[in-house]
């Protein structure tokens, strides 16, 4: 199947003599007749039925321990968001290049927008959002209550009475599931109808007018598009917009089973539709004019897809052909993404057993647009390719004479897909010459920026066969520059590269290869090298969005990884494992971002944290501000909410806390703090059946100038004001002492009387530890472990 029914598997010819019984493939075949296949997406009733998804995820689940090589299983809500946040803003982006006057303030597409603003937001921020009266009118008196404006600027002291905290403990109460979603409190509640609101007003203000906004403000960006498509009047929109589409260039360049370009190929789909669409309402309208001779380019598109079984076969195909391509180092797994993709094809044609091959008409040809290769080596521009000609005796005759060649390979990979959407050229003899002639320059051009390569890591081929070879299996190098020359040297790069890239440590895989010319080379894990990889075949105007761990921006070894958002637009949303995760079973906190080149904005969210039932809103409910004025070292600030904002901006005009954290005073804290932050004055009691009563491993020492120092910063750690710097800068996993030295603190200028209260708190929060503390027993594999476990939800008030 792969390659078109007409060609020969490359398996096949790498394995001339492999030789299987036909018995073994009966009992394949009949294990197989177990399951009902359907070739649709329709959900599973018997628990017997399978449709082409179910193979993806097999795939990443089961096959050669993909999580061990930190590829994972992506979801479709996690693949959708991304795609989707990063196609459509594109192709906007073509089509006002076309079309200015469309995206004037005044244009009928603004004017969509703020005459029924609510059909862009989405359901889970309008959950409950009263009809009539009042934002918060149908709250209940207890709630309503805590709005005290009076009270918010205020200043608490002591003598301050109510204390607005008070007021408001009702607002922490469960909100009843009518007006809320999924575990959300009254408090979560208030915020989230503040937003809607926000979002509202912005929208019938005429403030978002840029198919940014759609992201910052988390609008239902596929909705806005498909309404454009079919109600934007001007036919130049629609010829502008089918151009875009047309030529538009998504990649993942760590494809797996090709989850994200199945995100793609279903964001493009009802797009492609609407346009056709649109496109015969213009010609039936000039038809019926009685003129026939206007809308040309619409005309011949019309008359291509009557070549083909059907349009949705036309659509699919188009958008295979000429929109997505991926690069995998497993060849299974870039054979099960073209698999998938083909049965996609397969399913939307009806099969006629009295017509030549059931009315199937050849499948297309996609070895050259998912390919096998290691994403990370090879030459990936002319830049790179230079410097790897320094080897050559005849630099500038060597460089051209491949130029020349890349050229012609461009040129004949372009002809040979333009050829199997034209049924009319489309000779299967001549096509499978085609590609036979295309596969050998293509490895006769490989074979040649190989050895070049294979000199940068000091292996000489004429000399050292073998180990050339050797390096040759393990490396797969993939040369992007020539691989896709017309995309890379002539467009510029990719338009939209999207993909979950693996989470692994470089120490792990450089016994198998090793990289050349990354300026990330010391954050030590290959998904900053794929970020960096991805900054080199791009676009200019290009958008990226990946899914990575979040640690990538808050980690100091991740320095040179933080610095390639330096001068871009982009968000970045975070998410915790607990309540629920983004990959079930993977305990691994994760960051997604969309980054844009020109610009220079940084937007974040809160650190998401969820119970699952709340999983299915999740995407709609996020929520972007500003963060570009926050500055940290080595961090890229997790914050979500304009409060967090101020108290982050106050705290880092106070000056840094680390010249008062040296001396003989001691306190304790625990390393791997999860919802709580613990500084004690004694470490808690621990007790290891192999050695005895010691202080935990877990358990960190951190040394003050004076007593009055010790009590003062042990209230100052055990706060809430504390722990939320600690969110906001540290990967939320280990405590260290990053964020404790760089705590902000006015130690100097602070008022007596809090100098009095801090200590006496202090003291009151350990007595309260150690009368709620808890003595646990429990069996580790080093045998019997006994400790004392605290607990500030019992201690804090």
């Amino acid at each position: 199947m792969n390659g078109g029914l007409f060609d020969v598997h490359q398996l096949e010819k790498d394995n001339d003599k492999l030789d299987i019984k036909d018995e073994a493939f009966e009992r394949l075949f009949a294990f197989f007749d177990q399951y009902n296949w359907h070739l649709d997406i329709r959900p599973n009733a018997t628990g017997k039925d399978i449709n082409p998804d179910v193979i993806g995820y097999i795939f990443e689940k089961y096959i050669n321990d993909r999580a061990a090589m930190g590829a994972y299983y992506t979801k479709e809500d996690i693949t959708e968001y991304i795609s989707k946040n990063t196609i459509i803003p594109f192709l906007f982006d073509r089509v006002k290049e076309k079309v200015k006057n469309a995206f004037a303030e005044e244009s009928s597409l603004w004017k969509m927008l703020r005459d029924n603003p609510d059909r862009y937001i989405y359901d889970a921020v309008k959950k409950g959002i009263p009809q009539e009266g009042g934002l918060f009118d149908d709250l209940p008196d207890e709630i309503k209550a805590g709005f005290r404006p009076d009270l918010e600027k205020e200043i608490v002291k002591e003598e301050t009475k109510p204390h607005l905290w008070e007021i408001r403990k009702v607002w922490n109460k469960k909100a009843p599931e009518e007006i809320a979603l999924p575990t959300e409190t009254y408090r979560e509640l208030i915020e989230r109808r503040k937003r809607y609101a926000e979002i509202r007003e912005k929208i019938e203000n005429s403030e978002i007018k840029e198919i940014n906004d759609f992201i910052t403000y988390n609008l239902n960006i596929r909705q806005f598009a498909q309404d454009a498509v079919e109600q934007y009047e001007g036919s130049d929109f629609i010829n502008a917009f089918y151009n875009a589409i047309k030529e538009i260039t998504i990649l993942d360049p760590t494809a797996g089973s090709g989850a994200f370009l199945f995100a793609a190929l279903n964001i493009l789909e009802p797009l492609y539709e609407a346009l056709i669409a649109r496109m015969r309402e213009f010609v039936e309208i000039d038809d019926e004019k009685g003129s026939g001779k206007k809308h040309e380019n619409f005309r011949k598109v019309l008359k291509d897809i009557e070549k083909h079984p059907n349009e949705k076969y036309y659509i699919y195909k188009s958008i295979i052909l000429n929109n997505l391509y991926g690069v995998d180092i497993m060849n299974e797994a870039v054979e099960i993404a073209k698999l998938r993709l083909f049965l996609k094809l397969v399913a939307v044609v009806d099969p006629d057993e009295n017509d030549e091959n059931y009315g199937l008409e050849p499948l297309p040809d996609i070895d050259f647009n998912i390919r096998a290769g290691n994403t990370l080596v090879g030459y990936a521009t002319e830049e790179e390719l230079d410097k790897g000609l320094t080897w050559s005796f005849d630099f500038d005759n060597d460089k051209e004479k491949l130029k020349e060649q890349m050229d012609i390979v461009a040129r004949a990979f372009k002809r040979y897909k333009e050829n199997q959407l034209d049924e009319e050229l489309a000779d299967f003899t001549k096509l499978k010459e085609a590609k036979d002639d295309l596969r050998q320059r293509l490895t006769e051009l490989n074979d040649t920026l190989n050895d070049y390569l294979a000199k940068d890591y000091g292996i000489f081929r004429k000399n050292e066969k073998e180990k050339y070879e050797q390096w040759l299996l393990s490396h797969k190098p993939f040369h992007w520059f020539a691989e896709f020359y017309e995309i890379i040297h002539q467009h510029g790069g990719f338009d939209v590269i999207i993909g979950n890239p693996p989470y692994v440590e470089y120490s792990k895989v450089k016994n198998q290869y090793s990289i050349k010319n990354y300026l990330t080379e010391n954050c030590g894990n290959l998904y900053a090298y794929v970020t960096e990889r991805n900054r080199r075949i791009a676009y200019k105007n290009s958008i990226i969005g990946m899914i990575i761990p979040h640690s990538g921006f808050c980690t100091d070894r991740m320095k040179e990884f933080i610095n390639l958002f330096n001068n871009t637009m982009s968000w970045i949303s975070t998410f915790d494992i607990r309540p629920g995760k983004l990959f079930n079973g993977v305990d691994q906190r994760l960051a997604i971002y969309l980054t844009r080149f020109n610009g220079d904005r940084i937007y974040s969210t809160v650190y998401n944290r969820w119970n699952e039932e709340i999983r299915l809103y999740l995407f709609e409910s996020l929520y972007f501000v500003e963060i570009s004025s926050i500055k940290y070292i080595n961090a890229i600030p997790k914050i979500g909410t304009k409060y967090s904002i101020e108290i982050i901006s106050k705290l880092l005009k106070m000056k840094e806390v680390g010249k008062y954290l040296r001396g003989s005073e001691n306190l304790f804290y625990h390393n791997a703090p999860r919802y709580w932050i613990r500084f004690m004055f004694n470490p808690p009691y621990f007790f290891n059946e192999h050695q005895g009563e010691q202080i935990s491993s877990h358990i960190k020492i951190l040394s003050l100038n004076t007593e009055l120092h010790k009590k003062i910063f042990g209230a100052l750690f055990n706060s809430s004001l504390f722990y939320v710097w600690f969110l906001t800068f540290s990967n939320s996993r280990d405590f260290s002492e990053r964020e404790i030295l760089r705590f902000r603190f006015n130690f100097d200028n602070t008022d007596s009387s809090l100098e009095e209260k801090l200590p006496k708190l202090s003291e009151k929060l350990q007595i309260k530890f150690l009368n709620t503390k808890v003595r646990k027993k429990t069996n580790y594999s080093t045998g019997i472990v006994i400790y004392d476990e605290y607990f500030p939800k019992l201690s804090k008030p």
